[in-house]
């Protein structure tokens, strides 16, 4: 996609995944929580359930939220123009995944390659992976925007989820042919036609393509032995202390069944807790929307474009609820 935040909107969600507290709460009524405990379960639920505009809005104070949505429009306006073979790639891959029978017929046309791939890769691909941790883990130390605490947390979720991602077999047929139900079903429910659509959402309608992509990403990585409610299920959340309006929260959770534990800083805005740290992002986003990086000086190298970050995913675990 043409989002440029799509990928760290991901990531966010996925951290947030390993660290949040589901409890069975309603979802309406006034935005942030009544206790920091309460502010954090209701954002896990809102997020289980695929609700990204009921997160946001319960999320963030009603300012911050105006702002979040506002900067949603001056973000789209700044995306570079879509070329005509953007639109042609676009249209392809549309065509493929929601083709009649395009279950059977992607399949079809996977089945041999994997085979190969196995073939090849098998022994391979364990190591590739171990690679691959190496330079997530260079990544997050040398990462510019994260908090060390932030850094840790993805370092601890990183090192049960590589060993899984080397255990699972990649290449199973079975596995392989449910997967690309789960893409087709995604892609038709999505019902995408241009990438011209995409850049022209409103949030509210961003929102509800979020959520239909996300439950296809949960569906995605249970048949990989992933479950995200059962990480959502086993997390406990504590207040550690509550200081001038500023509260200390622990989060025990297990992921793949590792213990693991993480904190999260709120804030007491107007007799409600919300997460700092997601607050901070939104400002940090708004101002850099209004004062964007100036040009590189003539004559020395050019400065890659700044990626702008509407809220979640991203993408830390526990104290960033990642900006869809």
């Amino acid at each position: 996609m043409r989002f440029q935040t799509l990928g760290r909107s991901l990531l966010v969600l996925a951290m947030l995944m390993l660290v949040a507290c589901h409890k069975k709460e309603e979802t309406a009524g006034p935005p942030g929580g009544a206790t920091p405990e309460a502010a954090v379960q209701q954002s896990a639920a809102l997020i289980k359930a695929g609700d990204f505009n009921g997160f946001w809005q319960h999320a963030l104070p009603p300012a911050d939220y105006s702002t979040l949505k506002a900067d949603w429009k001056l973000q789209r306006a700044n995306l570079p123009p879509i070329t005509d073979q953007d639109r042609a790639r676009f249209t392809l891959a549309i065509q493929q995944l929601t083709a009649p029978n395009a279950e059977t017929t992607l399949y079809d046309q996977l089945q041999p390659k994997l085979a190969q791939m196995e073939e090849q890769y098998h022994d391979q691909l364990p190591v590739m992976i171990g690679i691959g941790q190496a330079i997530l883990t260079t990544g997050i130390t040398q990462n510019k925007t994260m908090s060390e605490n932030q850094k840790q947390q993805a370092r601890d979720a990183l090192n049960v989820l590589l060993p899984w991602a080397q255990q699972t077999p990649w290449f199973d047929q079975d596995k392989a042919k449910q997967g690309v139900g789960v893409i087709v079903a995604t892609a038709r429910q999505l019902n995408l036609k241009s990438p011209d659509q995409l850049e022209s959402m409103d949030f509210n309608t961003a929102m509800q393509q979020y959520s239909i992509a996300w439950g296809g990403v949960k569906k995605l990585l249970l048949i990989y032995g992933l479950s995200i409610d059962d990480t959502l299920d086993s997390v406990k959340v504590t207040t550690i202390g509550i200081d001038h309006g500023n509260a200390h929260v622990k989060i025990d959770y297990t992921l793949l069944g590792k213990s693991l534990s993480t904190d999260s800083q709120l804030v007491l805005v107007e007799g409600r807790w919300y997460n700092q740290e997601l607050i901070n992002s939104v400002h940090a986003q708004h101002e850099q929307l209004l004062h964007p990086p100036a040009p590189a000086v003539s004559g020395s190298a050019p400065t890659p474009a700044a990626s702008t970050q509407v809220p979640p995913a991203s993408s830390s675990v526990g104290n960033a609820v990642a900006k869809p």
